[in-house]
């Protein structure tokens, strides 16, 4: 940093350090949200760092302070979004005390809300496109996102079971059973509307979750 600009710096007032401060604390979020855009519309291998940078409106270089490559950069759009999303509901399952058919709901329900109906759904079909290309990537991405989503609905089916209020199942099968619907749901949204253009998603959502739940109970109409 030259003289000039360190006496520059040395002149601001106090109101705009802090500013300058929060602008710096707020770039990598505004960098992961640039980046989320670009790898949505374009997909992993497309997306340029300068495209970016220039997205975010910054420079290169300004970039590369916070994230040395594309694939640390698509790593910390993951945290950001799904992770983040994963703990609370990790914490959620934890601190839920009352019956197993509200918990899955709730996790349902709120993976739709903070994942599936916004731009972080994307990120699943970039990366059952562009899975064999980057499997690196794709490891990363079963073992932050996929075993930990399949951990929270193993539990909450579990919990169920143990508790009487779910039939026995075969809890791996029916994880899958769950997730398959909401991943073509999420897909849908960027690419063929696969579901169907006369159904919302809220429909969709809610006709999973009636017969998940009619399936899970212990009545003799469910056999």
């Amino acid at each position: 940093m030259s003289s000039a600009t360190s006496r520059s710096a040395s002149n601001l007032s106090p109101a705009e350090r802090t500013t300058r401060r929060r602008r710096k604390d707020a770039r990598p979020s505004e960098l992961t949200a640039a980046a989320l855009e670009l790898f949505v519309e374009q997909g992993f291998a497309a997306t340029r760092l300068d495209h970016v940078a220039a997205r975010a409106g910054v420079s290169k270089g300004t970039l590369y302070l916070y994230f040395n490559s594309k694939e640390a950069l698509f790593k910390a759009v993951v945290e950001d979004g799904m992770v983040a999303a994963l703990v609370a509901a990790e914490q959620h399952l934890s601190d839920h005390h009352g019956s197993a058919t509200e918990l899955l709901q709730q996790l349902l329900r709120g993976w739709w809300e903070q994942i599936g109906s916004t731009s972080m759904a994307g990120v699943s079909k970039l990366i059952i496109a562009e899975s064999r290309n980057f499997p690196e990537l794709a490891q990363y991405y079963r073992e932050r996102v996929i075993r930990r989503g399949r951990a929270l609905l193993r539990s909450a089916l579990q919990r169920g079971i143990d508790a009487g209020e779910f039939r026995p199942v075969d809890v791996e099968a029916t994880v899958d059973v769950i997730i398959a619907p909401l991943l073509m749901l999420a897909i849908s949204r960027f690419s063929l509307r696969l579901c169907g253009q006369e159904v919302a998603p809220e429909a969709y959502l809610d006709a999973h979750i009636a017969l998940l739940l009619h399936g899970l109970g212990r009545g003799e109409a469910t056999r």
